[in-house]
Formats: structure tokens, sequence, C-alpha cells
């Protein structure tokens, strides 16, 4: 791999960049990192949605090989900067961030301006598993939901939700449920569930063939995956949820405080 000198800090340094942008003390990177720390600075300038030069433009701007741009753009996609529209590649708006709390997927995409949707892929019901049982509450071999749904983002597919809920808490899901819409806001106002609190695991994934041809990502595209068991007000066990995030479109938050410790 070819490298070259570069200087330790970039431009500006941005929240949240990594000290001294990476570079290591001695100055030296592979080549297409310089050429990503460069056109990064090129994406601070176009803006959210400019187009980004042709590869050949680039690689002739840099003094590289076109493979050598590929790589350096390869990193930036895949840290969510960039994005492919077409043939093309644009500069990619900021990431979403999701709250970790029980707050619903609708109320975390709404507060920050975009429009939340969903796209149903199956509404099913089955025997419920033993592994499953003690999470929601169900009993071994009585009928759960199913709900898969891709979740949008101003019609852009950022993730894929797959809930697990017994048949007896909502008997009715597949006639008043609207897929679309917020399942929490429809077991609050129309079953009178409320969420009491949850367990979550975070863990980051490859998104399976199926799951990166429904988000619409290449495979190799890191992804964020939550569990959640959620319980009612009450303490009883309500909901499993798995849900897959575009890592290149997603950060989670959360508000901490504690007391001092010896």
């Amino acid at each position: 791999m070819d490298y070259v000198d570069y200087p330790k800090y970039p431009r500006d340094l941005a929240p949240g960049a990594p000290v001294r942008s990476g570079i290591p003390e001695h100055g030296r990177v592979p080549k297409y990192y310089a050429v990503k720390a460069q056109v990064a600075e090129l994406i601070d300038d176009l803006g959210e949605g400019g187009p980004l030069p042709p590869e050949r433009d680039l690689a002739l701007r840099y003094e590289v090989s076109r493979e050598t741009v590929r790589q350096a753009l390869r990193d930036l996609i895949l840290e969510g900067r960039l994005r492919r529209r077409g043939r093309g590649t644009v500069v990619a708006g900021p990431k979403l961030e999701q709250p970790l709390s029980l707050a619903s997927y609708t109320e975390g995409v709404r507060r920050q301006g975009r429009r939340p949707g969903r796209r149903l892929i199956a509404l099913d019901r089955f025997p419920c598993p033993e592994t499953l049982a003690a999470d929601i509450g169900a009993g071994h071999g009585e009928p759960v939901w199913h709900l898969e749904r891709v979740l949008l983002a101003d019609d852009e597919r950022v993730g894929l939700e797959s809930t697990y809920i017994p048949v007896a808490r909502v008997p009715l899901l597949d006639v008043e449920f609207d897929p679309d819409s917020s399942l929490y806001a429809y077991l609050h106002e129309r079953l009178s569930i409320t969420f009491g609190y949850a367990d979550e695991r975070i863990e980051t994934v490859l998104a399976t063939p199926r799951e990166a041809l429904l988000v619409g990502t290449p495979p190799a595209l890191p992804m964020l995956l939550i569990h959640r068991v959620s319980r009612d007000a009450a303490g009883k066990p309500l909901e499993r949820v798995r849900t897959l995030y575009r890592g290149d479109r997603f950060s989670f938050t959360t508000h901490l405080s504690g007391t001092h410790s010896g």
C-alpha cells in the first residue's frame, strides 16, 4: 500500500472528529486516506445533496488512481458522509438521532423535521415458541403476532423492524391497526396500554442478504441492531422487538446522570 506524508491536523476539528483526524505521529498515512481527508473537505464545501465530481475527475485532481479514489469514497459512504444517487455520488445529510428511550420511532424522526413512515412487509400469527414466551408474557403455543416493517424517513429506507406481541393483548391488530402508523400510539389510544419500561441491547452486525435487499443497502454495510423487551405500566411483559438501523444513517443518543463515587 502506498503511503504519503499528511498534516496531523485537519482544516478544522469538528465535534466528534478523531484526535488529529486519525493521523499518526509520524504523519504518514495510506494514500487513499489522504484522498479521503481531501474529499471530506470538499464535502463540507458542497453541502447536503451536492453532487460529487466523477471518480475520473477526482483522480486527476488528487493525482491518484481511480481505485484509490474508490476506496476513499467507499469509506465515506460507510460513514454516512456520502450516498449513491443513480450512477453518481452526492453529499448525505446528517445522521438521524434516535433517543434511547421508550419514545417511538415516529416521535424521534419527527423531532428532527423529517417525515416518518413504514412499509409493511408481513403481519402474521404463529404459535409462540418457548424461546419467546417469557419475553412477551405468552404461553408456549399461544398465538403471537409478528409485525415486520421497513422504516422510512422522508421515503428513504433506513431500517427494518420486527415486533412480536401476544394476540391476546391486541386481538384486532390485523383489522384496526394502520401498518404505516405508530404501534405505540395505537396501543395507548385504542387499547389504553401504556409502556412502563424496557430492556435494550445494542450491537453492530452485517445485514443478511434478505435484510439488505429490504433496507436497500449493500450486504457489507455495518448495521446497528437493537433488541428490546418491553413491559407495560403494570410490569407485565408485552413485546419483543428486533430493529435493524442503517449504520450510515443513524446514531443514538441518551441523557446520563449519576452520583459521585469513591
